[in-house]
């Protein structure tokens, strides 16, 4: 019913068009001031006086009184006055406006944190993050509140917007009854400051993992991938009557007290909440089913294709203890929506709503295209051929003989709507005598049907070999015409139903046989048919 609860929210939001009311529903303007910018629109309102302030020392007038030079339009979440009161009676570190003002490093980041780099409005809002960043480079996110009758968007999940859709020349303000703070924490600090989550901040600690969600994010840029935390409030392992970590480590009965042992089950647990596969946000789960990697044992399937609520690890059946102390069967666990989509440094947090025991995964078809690797994911968000020498500056792939560069193409999207073959968008090039290798994700023990897919229709390709962690699989493969000028990109059957028998990464390697041009596309692991 949560999620049913959020449709409704989305349609309240939107059709609401008068009045703020006394619920705090927002007000849909769709004001259309062709020769109005963001920054006069501010000047000539006195009730956001004091965040025009705030722009003007951050140094966001200019900007805000032109275009986006890339074309987007730009999103103003513009906190009233009694919003920036609140925000300093609130503070720790601000007595005053003009204290805040007077400290210009702060202010340049509050005032570039609300604004978006592109222009939205209230019906392009998605439940999770924004996929364009604020000016301050980090994300911002969007929720959804229930309020008497009408509900409310929740910036951040702190932000309230009450008056909505205010379109300008250069973009659309959102006033928001709440200022937002540019994000300072990491997952680790957020854990350590945050009430309710002494139990599992203790086993983050305890098992090592906390200096994994401390390592900070620089956003568009290559380096180290984003995480997301799964976390279950103290409440929660209250229920079964855990009420601190040694508790915890009572019900677990690790074989010994080596926590950072990735073998000792206290790690296995820990890591199990957390999916190294970057920052994802609940709209990022819904449309479709699938594992998630994670630092654990097994990974996490979480299910959102069904209309109520988004399922982790459906179908895994849990005895679960209520509030009021009554038992239950349960087939999933879910999310406490309120609560989730949290924003730090480190990636993205979402609360739980029972422990997450780990539970053994089933298998999934898993199809690999190097957006593992954090510097090609930076480069797929721009249309171009990028080449790369900088090994050094790659965490998951690799080459040799006598190469001293690989290229990653991103082409644009097909726009043909009647277009039924997928286009094969980006890829990998080398070219010569080469050896490249790629290293993937965990995949689920079991049998899988192995494939590569690469471009295979031209004289100058080469022919190669495949291994997997060192070992060669299938036979040669021939890159110079299996495929056909509509369509040159080939998918190949390296082995039939080989057999994965541990939870853990693996090395893809190709060797040229007759040295030449290789567009690698996309690695494949798929479930055979029984």
């Amino acid at each position: 019913m949560k999620k049913i609860l959020f449709t409704l929210a989305v349609i309240g939001v939107v059709l609401l068009s008068q009045s703020c009311d006394e619920s705090g529903g927002v007000v849909a303007e769709f004001e259309d001031m062709e020769r109005q910018t963001i920054y006069d629109y501010i000047i000539e309102n006195k009730e956001y006086s004091k965040f025009l302030q705030i722009l003007e020392a951050g140094g966001l007038d200019k900007t805000l009184s032109a275009y986006n030079p890339d074309g987007n339009n730009y999103t103003m979440f513009l906190p009233h006055n009694e919003a920036v009161d609140l925000f300093i009676e609130e503070s720790n570190s601000f007595s005053s406006l003009d204290e805040l003002l007077n400290d210009k490093a702060y202010v340049q980041a509050m005032a570039r944190y609300h604004v978006v780099n592109q222009g939205y409005m209230t019906y392009d809002f998605p439940f999770g993050a924004l996929s364009e960043l604020n000016l301050a480079g980090q994300t911002v996110t969007i929720g959804f509140e229930m309020m008497g009758d009408s509900s409310v968007y929740k910036i951040n999940n702190i932000a309230p917007v009450v008056k909505g859709n205010i379109e300008v020349s250069n973009g659309y303000v959102h006033v928001i009854s709440k200022s937002l703070e540019p994000v300072t924490l990491t997952t680790a600090e957020w854990l350590e400051t945050s009430s309710g989550y002494t139990i599992f901040n203790e086993a983050v600690n305890q098992t090592g993992f906390d200096e994994i969600l401390n390592q900070r994010v620089v956003r568009d840029s290559a380096g180290v991938i984003p995480n997301t935390l799964l976390v279950e409030h103290d409440s929660i392992y209250n229920r079964l009557g855990i009420n601190n970590f040694d508790d915890l480590v009572d019900r677990l009965k690790p074989e010994n007290s080596n926590y950072t042992d990735e073998n000792n089950v206290l790690y296995k647990f820990v890591g199990y909440h957390i999916i190294n596969e970057g920052e994802i946000y609940l709209s990022q789960f819904e449309g479709e089913t699938r594992n998630y990697n994670t630092y654990g044992e097994y990974p996490i399937n979480i299910n959102g294709e069904d209309e109520l609520d988004i399922a982790i690890n459906l179908n895994k059946n849990d005895t679960i203890f209520t509030e009021s102390g009554d038992t239950s069967i349960t087939s999933y666990r879910t999310f406490f929506y309120d609560n989730s989509n949290i924003f730090t440094l480190t990636g993205a947090i979402h609360q739980v709503d029972y422990v997450l025991w780990s539970k053994k995964a089933g298998r999934a078809d898993k199809y690999f295209t190097f957006y593992e690797e954090p510097l090609i994911n930076l480069y797929k968000e721009e249309v171009g051929e990028y080449m790369i020498q900088d090994q050094s500056l790659l965490t998951n792939l690799s080459w040799e003989q006598g190469i001293s560069e690989i290229v990653f193409v991103q082409e644009a999207e097909e726009e043909d709507p009647d277009w039924q073959v997928p286009s094969d968008q980006n890829y990998l090039i080398i070219d010569g005598d080469f050896s490249i290798t790629y290293r993937v994700p965990k995949i689920v023990q079991g049998e899988y049907n192995f494939r590569i897919k690469a471009h295979a229709f031209s004289d100058q390709n080469a022919v190669v070999e495949v291994f997997i962690d060192g070992q060669k699989i299938g036979g040669t493969v021939d890159l110079t015409k299996s495929g056909t000028k509509d369509y040159p990109f080939n998918t190949f059957t390296i082995a039939e139903n080989f057999v994965f028998n541990t939870y853990t990464e693996h090395e893809i390697t190709i060797k040229s046989l007759i040295p030449g041009v290789f567009e690698w596309d996309e690695i494949q692991f798929i479930i055979p048919d029984n």
